[in-house]
């Protein structure tokens, strides 16, 4: 699961540790997060339970990686990714999480492409941590996809009532979706006269096109039989009427109020 920086929130991420899948979220700069406590001294006092400071905004509270590695993108382009284990909110000092610094050399550092990019990984600690901060990048077409889904396909559109029915909902949209993925080389894409037709086509040109590929693949159903008019009866057929009875309305008697 991939989160943006609106989700940067203390009581999702908890919520989020409960489910059985890693996520990986996008940091805000002026978030804190706090290295595991020292050992204890044995003088008097509270012992800290808080380790030192790490702020993205803050260099001089970055210290030392525990592991940083030069890899490739998607396109080829150099990408340095370095990352810190073991790290905690004082909100929720039993979470620990690893905290992800993305540099891209490549980018213009603007609001929408931002050279330095910070993550916050929870998830297996194992885990290939250079391959998921890549990973981040495909967050963009998910978000689109959740989009088609909501809009073309009407996944939330019924009024179900419970969340069984839902579920049932969503897999039916799932196959729906998966179904325009798959016939993307057998559908010839309409486009719409403002769009650019040297981009690659989405499910939303291939869902457009299906209309001409349904009648070609048939349906297991028989087919129609033809309306026609009805022939009526036979000259001469022997038209008895049915037996017709007269409605009577009998007017009640009143009740019989002598004790």
């Amino acid at each position: 699961m991939a989160l943006d920086r609106g989700y940067d929130s203390n009581w999702l991420w908890c919520r989020c540790s409960t489910l059985p899948i890693g996520v990986l979220g996008r940091l805000k700069l002026n978030r804190c997060l706090y290295r595991r406590a020292p050992e204890r001294t044995g003088k008097r006092g509270a012992p800290c339970k808080d380790g030192a400071k790490l702020q993205p905004k803050d260099p001089h509270t970055h210290g030392e990686p525990d592991a940083q590695v030069a890899s490739m993108d998607a396109k080829g382009r150099p990408v340095q990714i370095a990352w810190w284990k073991q790290m905690h909110v004082k909100e929720a000092r039993w979470l620990e999480m690893t905290v992800i610094r993305v540099i891209r050399p490549h980018a213009t550092n603007k609001e929408r492409d931002p050279r330095t990019s910070w993550f916050v990984w929870m998830g297996d600690p194992h885990a290939d941590i250079a391959q998921i901060a890549l990973g981040y990048a495909r967050r963009f077409g998910q978000e689109h996809g959740y989009r088609f889904d909501k809009q073309a396909l009407l996944w939330e559109k019924p009024r179900l009532r419970t969340p069984e029915q839902f579920e049932r909902w969503s897999q039916v949209v799932a196959i729906a979706h998966n179904h325009l993925v798959l016939g993307r080389d057998l559908v010839e894409a309409e486009w719409r006269p403002w769009e650019n037709k040297h981009q690659r086509f989405t499910p939303q040109h291939v869902r457009r096109g299906m209309s001409k590929l349904l009648p070609c693949l048939g349906t297991p159903a028989r087919p129609l039989q033809p309306r026609g008019k009805s022939k009526g009866r036979k000259k001469g057929a022997n038209i008895s009427k049915a037996a017709r009875f007269a409605v009577v309305h009998k007017t009640p008697k009143p009740p019989n109020l002598t004790p």
